[in-house]
């Protein structure tokens, strides 16, 4: 069993709420602008003074519609500036935040609304209104919706005009460390998601702790585009970080043009998710070889990774040096504008990077400071750092918090991060936090040094009819890493060897299929049996099977017509495998693989 654990740097006063620098902001730096909206296609700043009037203005509105203290008020929409106000608006006003991605179907919304008791529903569109028409009438507790997108928070300013400001911050008053600051519940990708409540102790912990992990990032004057869902944990964590030290953040949910915002938002960092940064490099890829240039970008990434990896045993020599610099000019500069320009570093979570990416990224000059958390741990509880970073590793644990390996691999954490427990939920509790280690179900590993490893999901792990011990994780990532593969879901589990679900991108076929002399008109279902390109997955997958010993390599695959995406329910929202769904709906291609 190995154990590290940092010092607090930090301390968390009873009385805090995550809506005092709102107030704080407002007296103290009132022309500060903390964000820029997107405003008829041109970003217009937001002065604190502006944001503290608006939160002000909601915050009331809520109040004079019944919201009283800690009762839940929801939130099903895209990212966007008005979430934000609603979410300090909320904890304003004595409430707590329910986020709910707007991807979610009616029926998870429903088991949600239901079982967090929420009062009030704000949800964005149209759509989404009459989606959740039937939900938010069999919600038993569910006083009304109301709508982004057709006035909901000028409605509630409309409401709150008859609440006195001492009346606002009487209740404001009332809310503490340990009062309950939002409920985000698990993605379900092992069962019925469960309902995590974090208070604003647990975000204030997390805010001062990536501040002090981050400090050359999260500054004053410094600026990141936010594009991940504000439902999840991670975008959060950061937009708290981000606000409590004077960075301004810019929201948006198109992903369609996300390239013509970065150029005119200019950030000086992006978070992401993992599949985001494989996108962008296997983008990349398809465009140098769709331009001719294919080689040259190969010899570039190689270049790349190289001097990166030379980075942790002393520095690269004089010949890495030259071709660094020239590949630079020809390539990595390119890469980097097309990120605004501004852009000198990432932060990655919600899933392992990887060691190729990580060194890829940062032999470009973008690295990518790669973290580990869980909803249950308020996003962050490792991280790497300018200061300390391992690339392939989650980084050591932030202040203030520990971590352990048990003995039978599975990663523990404590610290101020960490919830208290899953809502009405005793037995998850019980079995989640035991000895005042919380229990992460990730299997991992911890250095000398204190660099956490990420080696794969305790539940994940398929046991074969040999009795072979198998992570899918690193086959997995390693498969994705093709620039034709979509994803792909390692199987095996009581059958007598190792197989894998493989799906094809649909970014990248087209592009694939003009080069090799196809029509890119071409049904996937005559695509996937096209022999070139079943050539390439094969490729793949011996290139992958190379990563692992021989009872662990992929013995036989089936390619699908189909690819998995959060709309059919095979992902969840931060682009992670519902196992469970997949193996139900794609059971007769698994059983096809053994038969």
């Amino acid at each position: 069993m190995r154990e590290f654990d940092v010092p607090a740097a930090f301390s968390i006063p009873e009385d805090i709420s995550m809506a005092d620098t709102v107030f704080r902001f407002e007296q103290e730096c009132p022309q500060h602008v903390p964000f820029r909206r997107l405003v008829n296609g041109a970003w217009v700043d937001v002065t604190a003074a502006e944001f503290a009037s608006q939160v002000k203005a909601v915050a009331k509105g809520l109040m004079a519609s019944g919201v009283e203290l800690g009762d839940r008020v929801a939130i099903l929409s895209g990212t966007r500036y008005e979430w934000v106000v609603l979410d300090y608006a909320i904890w304003t006003a004595g409430g707590c935040t329910v986020a709910i991605y707007e991807t979610s179907s009616p029926d998870q919304a429903k088991w949600i609304l239901e079982d967090s008791a929420t009062k009030l529903l704000v949800v964005e569109t149209a759509t989404h209104t009459t989606a959740m028409k039937d939900v938010a009438e069999a919600a038993p507790d569910l006083r009304e919706m109301l709508s982004i997108e057709a006035g909901g928070l000028d409605e509630l300013t409309t409401r709150g005009a008859g609440i006195s400001d001492e009346d606002l911050h009487t209740r404001r008053g009332q809310v503490g460390a340990a009062s309950p600051a939002t409920l985000i519940y698990t993605s379900g990708t092992t069962g019925r998601p469960k309902g995590v409540q974090l208070t604003h102790a647990n975000f204030s912990a997390e805010s001062q702790a990536v501040k002090l992990a981050l400090d050359d990032a999260l500054y004053e004057g410094s600026s990141t585009l936010m594009f991940l869902p504000l439902a999840h944990v991670f975008a959060r964590a950061i937009s708290f970080g981000a606000f409590d030290n004077k960075v301004t953040v810019g929201h948006t949910a198109d992903l369609t043009t996300l390239l013509d915002q970065f150029a005119a938002f200019k950030p000086n960092f992006i978070l992401s998710v993992p599949r985001v940064f494989e996108k962008v490099y296997n983008s990349a890829k398809q465009k140098a070889e769709d331009g001719g240039k294919g080689k040259i970008f190969g010899k570039a990434a190689e270049t790349a990774i190289a001097w990166s990896e030379a980075q942790e045993s002393g520095g690269p020599g004089l010949v890495l040096k030259l071709k660094h610099a020239v590949f630079d000019k020809l390539v990595y500069s390119k890469l980097r504008a097309a990120l605004g320009g501004n852009c000198d570093r990432a932060v990655s979570g919600g899933a392992p990077l990887g060691a190729r990416l990580g060194h890829f990224f940062r032999g470009v000059g973008i690295p990518v400071y790669e973290g580990y958390g869980l909803t249950e741990s308020s996003a962050a509880v490792t991280v790497n750092t300018t200061k300390a970073q391992k690339v392939g590793t989650v980084g050591k644990p932030i202040s203030g918090h520990a971590a352990r390996i048990a003995d039978d691999g599975e990663l523990l954490i404590k610290g101020p991060v960490v919830f208290d427990g899953y809502w009405h939920n005793e037995k998850a509790t019980e079995e989640a936090i035991r000895d005042g280690w919380f229990h992460t179900g990730d299997l991992g590993s911890i250095d000398s040094e204190g660099f956490v490893s990420i080696t794969g999901r305790k539940k994940e792990i398929i046991v074969t009819a040999g009795g072979k011990n198998v992570a899918p994780a690193v086959l997995e990532d390693a498969l994705r890493a093709h620039p034709l593969i979509s994803q792909c879901l390692v199987v095996g589990d009581a059958k007598p060897f190792i197989g894998a679900l493989i799906t094809i991108d649909p970014e990248a076929l087209p592009g694939w299929l003009e080069r090799n002399g196809f029509d890119t008109g071409l049904p996937m279902a005559e695509v996937i049996k096209n022999v070139d390109l079943v050539a390439e997955i094969d490729a793949a997958v011996a290139e992958g099977n190379r990563k692992v010993s021989n009872p662990e390599q992929i013995k036989k695959y089936r390619i699908l017509d189909v690819d998995f995406t959060v709309a059919t329910g095979e992902l969840t929202p931060t682009l992670k495998l519902k196992r469970n769904v997949i193996h139900e709906s794609f059971g007769t291609a698994i059983e096809a693989i053994y038969s």
